[in-house]
């Protein structure tokens, strides 16, 4: 008996397989795959707008020079030496350690000059709390090329440090605005019990800044760590303006102008040049992006 019901078993068990083969199935599958395109089509039209130039980048950066810019998609042979002629571009490593220099330790002095009076005007009630909120966001709207000539005039003549990038540092040691209200509307977002608790048990107010708020606070100073090194690593105006007659203290992005003036008909070498620059930045943002998106989601829950 057991031996005549195994067919029929089987044929039941691969009937689901049968149906899913057949046309309802497959004109189903299809509707639902056109169904999710219609509901997706914008973000993957926005998706497609921004990953098309890229690729239009990359590929042409791996063309040969008679190749670039021609109608052809893609290489007929993969030039992978153009990188390694970028690298060997007078002066681009040095390039890439100014670059280095001032993103790496201008985000580090930004982000520790910022915690703690962002900290003071999320959690502290004094008096001119609101007015000292006030001058920061006055200060975001601010353009920086408003105080560019009394600044310029400041560190070339009186402290005499034209030509490097240290009037670009030295500033990000006394805070930056724009860091300041982003971690602040992020530490609003943190329970005042916490901070009592911590009180209680015999914190002050630096060990409770220490133990308690900076753990908790980590996707909001990784958000304006992240903002402030790209800012600092695409910086085009500052080093024109400090460094531009000192070739040794030019960063990848007032280098990368120079590179395409000297190489203008060789558009293989200049994406691969530009394709150098952005990698890094792509990078960290690819291994830093979960608690980029949280830091930058969860702030302004609370005013």
């Amino acid at each position: 008996m057991t031996d005549l019901l195994d067919p029929v078993r089987k044929a039941a068990a691969a009937s689901p397989e049968r149906a899913s083969r057949t046309p309802a199935a497959r004109t189903a599958r299809r509707k639902a795959l056109l169904h999710w395109i219609a509901v997706h089509s914008l973000g993957i039209a926005a998706a497609l707008f921004f990953v098309l130039p890229f690729v239009f980048v990359v590929l042409t950066s791996l063309m040969s020079d008679q190749q670039a810019l021609t109608r052809d998609l893609t290489p007929n042979t993969w030039e992978w030496g153009n990188y390694e002629r970028v690298f060997n571009t007078p002066g681009f490593l040095t390039w890439w350690r100014n670059t280095l220099l001032y993103a790496g330790l201008g985000t580090v002095l930004t982000v520790v000059s910022s915690i703690p009076v962002a900290y003071a005007l999320a959690k502290f009630r004094f008096r001119g709390r609101k007015l000292s909120l006030m001058l920061v966001i006055s200060m975001m709207m601010l353009p920086p090329q408003v105080v560019i000539i009394p600044m310029y005039l400041f560190w070339a003549k009186q402290m005499d440090l034209s030509g490097t990038l240290w009037p670009l540092i030295i500033p990000m040691a006394f805070g930056d605005a724009f860091s300041i209200f982003l971690l602040r509307q992020f530490l609003l977002t943190i329970p005042n019990e916490y901070l009592d608790a911590a009180k209680v048990d015999g914190c002050g107010e630096f060990r409770t800044l220490m133990k308690v708020v900076l753990p908790m606070a980590r996707p909001g100073i990784a958000a304006i760590a992240l903002f402030q090194f790209f800012a600092a690593w695409n910086d085009y105006f500052g080093p024109q303006i400090y460094a531009s007659e000192n070739p040794a203290a030019w960063t990848l992005s007032y280098g990368l102008e120079s590179f395409k003036g000297a190489h203008h008909t060789d558009w293989n070498l200049t994406m691969a040049a530009t394709v150098l620059v952005m990698a890094p930045v792509i990078a960290v943002f690819f291994f830093a992006q979960k608690a980029f998106v949280e830091g930058v989601t969860l702030t302004g829950v609370k005013g």
